[in-house]
């Protein structure tokens, strides 16, 4: 008898074992899934040019300040002086380093798994696919106060800084762009993006949506 009981402890165990095995393969399905779902999205978005998405432009830059009239120049008397030194030229700005991946698809999720966006990574862009069925609107907090203004404005401001000092071409400059239908988000198109703006981005990127989603289910 304790043979037998000792088996089918055994049988019970190894039953549980497959059981978990078995979620955990079809939670990893339904994501792979989901993902695959994305990317024939994204297939279909490259190839078809949806008229209904409305462009929202970044802002200006910054109008440059003018500078004060030069004070008249005061007599002063001759001295003989050593000739100066050439002034040092002004540091040249370190080319962004590309993003390693060459093309990736990286998914967003809130701490309880429930996906929030996927971002398209190819060179040094990214596209940002938010869920559809979340309805993220633009006018949902923290989106614009946050996103907008203190992260994707403000790198676009460094940039322009960089550009109007000769130390980036325009060419290389941050650059974004919001593509919604009505007040729905559907697609931030970020550009010329580096490793380590990448990290900043996808971290902010959660952390807003995360939010967004928790007053939207409110």
């Amino acid at each position: 008898m304790s043979q037998d009981s000792d088996k089918m402890k055994a049988l019970v165990a190894f039953k549980k074992r497959l059981e978990e095995r078995l979620e955990k393969l079809d939670a990893e399905t339904k994501e792979f899934q989901a993902m695959l779902d994305t990317v024939n999205t994204i297939l279909l978005e490259k190839g078809f040019k949806r008229g209904d998405l409305k462009q929202v432009p970044p802002p200006p830059p910054p109008a440059p300040k003018e500078k004060a009239p030069p004070a008249p120049a005061a007599e002063i008397p001759v001295v003989v002086v050593a000739p100066e030194k050439p002034a040092a030229q002004p540091p040249v700005a370190k080319e962004a380093k590309p993003v390693q991946e060459s093309e990736s698809v990286i998914p967003l999720k809130t701490l309880d798994d429930e996906p929030l966006a996927i971002i398209y990574v190819d060179k040094q862009s990214m596209h940002v696919l938010p869920d559809e069925r979340k309805n993220f609107s633009v006018n949902t907090p923290p989106f614009s106060h946050f996103l907008v203004e203190r992260v994707l404005a403000k790198m676009q401001e460094k940039d322009n800084e960089l550009v109007r000092m000769g130390q980036l071409t325009p060419d290389k400059m941050f650059a974004y762009n919001i593509l919604r239908e009505g007040d729905l988000i559907r697609e931030i198109v970020i550009r010329n993006v580096d490793e380590e703006r990448l990290k900043e981005l996808k971290s902010s990127i959660r952390w807003t949506l995360e939010k967004m989603f928790e007053k939207i289910k409110g």
